[in-house]
């Protein structure tokens, strides 16, 4: 059974709210790089960076960034951009679910072994069963869901929605 916790308008108005806040945090940045998890990571950076290219004069980077995220460690991550690339500026990594809070660490772990300005990250929904300390500095919502409830997020052409399955 599916329970429809976001509709497509309701995706939609926090996409442009945390681009919003992403395009406020770097006000200064001639450059801002948007790092999507692969999966719905990708398809919600997609979608922030086309507000952002909208309400900002500053360069937008898309970067998609993939790893196995059943074992990160075995396959490592990797970037669709060079590392010069995203040298020294201010990254946003996008995931649409932090669920353990596995594929954000890695992905972090990643973008520091470069010097880069800052790093925040970014989700459609936090879950509350964190493995890592690791949070969410932009967030469409917050749910307190069980171990064995799961979120779904689909991002299809005209209807985007979460579900709690």
């Amino acid at each position: 059974m599916q329970n429809q916790i976001l509709t497509h308008e309701k995706i939609q108005h926090k996409i442009k709210r945390i681009a919003y806040q992403i395009y406020e945090a770097n006000v200064t940045e001639d450059q801002i790089v948007v790092a999507g998890i692969e999966g719905g990571g990708l398809k919600f950076a997609e979608k922030i960076a086309a507000v952002l290219k909208k309400i900002t004069e500053a360069n937008i980077t898309l970067c998609k960034v993939k790893m196995n995220k059943s074992n990160p460690l075995q396959s490592g991550v990797t970037t669709s951009i060079d590392e010069e690339d995203y040298k020294n500026k201010s990254i946003v990594l996008v995931d649409d679910v932090l669920n353990s809070g596995t594929t954000l660490i890695y992905g972090v772990q990643h973008f520091l072994k470069t010097p880069i300005k800052q790093l925040k990250t970014a989700v459609l929904v936090n879950r509350n069963h964190k493995k890592y300390p690791v949070k969410a500095d932009y967030k469409g919502i917050s749910l307190s869901t069980s171990l064995h409830e799961h979120i779904k997020v689909e991002f299809t052409a005209r209807n985007y929605g979460v579900y709690l399955e």
